[in-house]
């Protein structure tokens, strides 16, 4: 009879060496990875100073040092906006080509709806044709009270063309004082000077915000820094989403992977549940165990064109048939939507909560389970009363998983209902105000979008970071909720041994 050689402790010290050098390399990587978003994507709404290049070739460009190059060409990368002047927001300059730096305090930014910023000096404020201040000082002081009142102005505007937008007997009622009201809007005009000496009229209405960076102090700075991340969580989106926030994106996901949630949970609980507890074991249901397996390995672009196939133009197409054929040619269900994608991915994501939920009933006693049918409870009583509830927290172990990668996978949702930009959330104010048939927004697909198809990459880099950060953050509250209900649960059911 053989006997087998025990390993020595030599070789079992190194392969704990081994995996514990594993496991701090995998930390110290998401760690690493963290702080470069902290870093790049928390720093994007800080303050930054305006600098004034004077080159020696007697030109004056003023704008935000983004990035310095000392190593190697020894240049500068400025931002220089006023992108309806230079064609660009980014440019690198030479040491050589510059003869004086300064930090002007009368420099403005100037953050607009529309063209970006604009970095230049205070020239004066007129209303119509009349000059109502002149020079740094007076344009100062008259304009953050008519920027405020501005501000009111648009959104006065903005709800009346909402209210005008709900039928032609009401945008006829309306029509005149919206002119009006538009009209009035874009009555007042500041005149800025850029640094190279040319004049620019700007509307009022469309400054989103002014600033003197040159001279803030630590609790301005701080300010306008919570004013720029309120901007970024709350308000929608600008310029093909490169500037502004994304709030739409945020609710999308968020709402998204509920939708998930509520659809795959009966539909993972309920089939491991007749694998573990009803199914006669044998070469039929290990084959199906087998295939539950390899579906989670099947490329999530085929579940998107699955979706889209079944969910969007039989389901969908069938529903605008039977309910809605007073509409057809257009589509209100037979195409992509939010219902659609939720569900294409409740598809994804099902063989997790399966196999979870197939460990977390294995895991119960075996003498739980004959106690209570001793008692006189009959098997689905048994079930429903003390199996679920004790494996329920491998329940939500499944559940935290799927939560996970529903949020950020991107590519089936591409083809059944995310989109660029969409105007109107799926709740809102209109009866039903839930519309599950509406398109949606998705914070993994605006990183892909402001990164990789934006077409001022330069502008967009620091919205990647922020906007990953933001989707992390997101994952990890919706996880971390799953966790506390599932500890929970385990500590009520700490006797199962589950």
């Amino acid at each position: 009879m053989k006997t087998r050689r025990r390993p020595s402790p030599a070789i079992g010290r190194i392969l704990t060496w081994l995996t514990g050098g594993t496991l701090a390399l995998n930390l110290l990587l998401i760690l690493g990875l963290l702080a470069l978003l902290m870093w790049n994507g928390a720093g994007t709404f800080w303050p930054r100073p305006l600098l004034l290049l004077t080159l020696k070739d007697g030109g004056r460009v003023l704008g935000e040092l983004r990035a310095q190059d000392d190593e190697t060409a020894h240049r500068v990368q400025l931002k220089i906006g006023n992108r309806e002047i230079t064609g660009a927001d980014f440019k690198w300059f030479d040491e050589a080509q510059i003869g004086a730096r300064a930090l002007p305090a009368n420099a403005i930014l100037l953050e607009r709806l529309e063209w970006g910023n604009f970095f230049g000096f205070f020239s004066s404020l007129k209303h119509g044709s009349e000059t109502t201040a002149t020079g740094d000082t007076a344009v100062a002081a008259a304009l953050p009270s008519l920027l405020a009142a501005k501000h009111e102005e648009a959104r006065t505007v903005k709800a009346l063309e909402l209210e005008a937008s709900g039928s032609s007997e009401r945008f006829a009622a309306l029509s005149s004082e919206l002119d009006a009201r538009r009209a009035a809007l874009a009555a007042d005009v500041l005149v800025m000077t850029t640094a190279s000496g040319e004049t620019r009229e700007l509307p009022v209405s469309t400054i989103v915000r002014m600033l003197r960076p040159n001279t803030m102090g630590a609790a301005s700075k701080i300010a306008c820094y919570a004013s720029r991340v309120r901007e970024f969580l709350l308000d929608p989106p600008r310029e093909s989403n490169t500037e502004g926030g994304i709030f739409p994106a945020i609710f999308g996901t968020v709402m998204m992977v509920f939708l998930m949630s509520f659809a795959v949970l009966p539909l993972g609980v309920l089939a491991a549940l007749y694998l573990r507890e009803y199914a006669r074991q044998g070469a039929l249901v290990r084959a199906v165990r087998i295939a539950v397996n390899n579906l989670a390995g099947v490329p999530s672009i085929v579940f998107g064109v699955f979706g889209l196939g079944f969910f969007v133009y039989f389901v969908g197409g069938g529903i605008d048939r039977t309910f809605f054929a007073d509409r057809l040619p257009t589509p209100t269900f037979g195409t992509g939507g939010i219902l659609w994608a939720a569900l294409t991915l409740a598809l994804l994501t099902v063989p997790v909560v399966i196999v979870a939920t197939e460990e977390g009933l294995a895991a119960v006693p075996r003498g739980v389970r004959e106690g209570s049918l001793a008692l006189g409870a009959t098997k689905l009583e048994t079930i429903v009363r003390v199996v679920l509830p004790a494996s329920a927290p491998g329940i939500l172990t499944g559940m935290i998983l799927a939560m996970a990668r529903a949020a950020g996978e991107v590519a089936p949702l591409m083809i059944v209902g995310m989109v660029k930009l969409a105007p109107a959330l799926p709740v809102d104010g209109t009866p039903p105000f839930v519309h599950l048939e509406r398109k949606f927004m998705h914070l993994g697909f605006h990183i892909y979008d402001v990164g990789f198809q934006s077409p001022n990459v330069e502008a967009t880099k620091p919205l990647v970071f922020a906007t990953a950060l933001l989707l992390i953050g997101v994952v990890t509250v919706v996880n971390l909720a799953a966790i506390v209900l599932r500890n929970r649960l385990r500590r009520k059911y700490a006797t199962s041994a589950v």
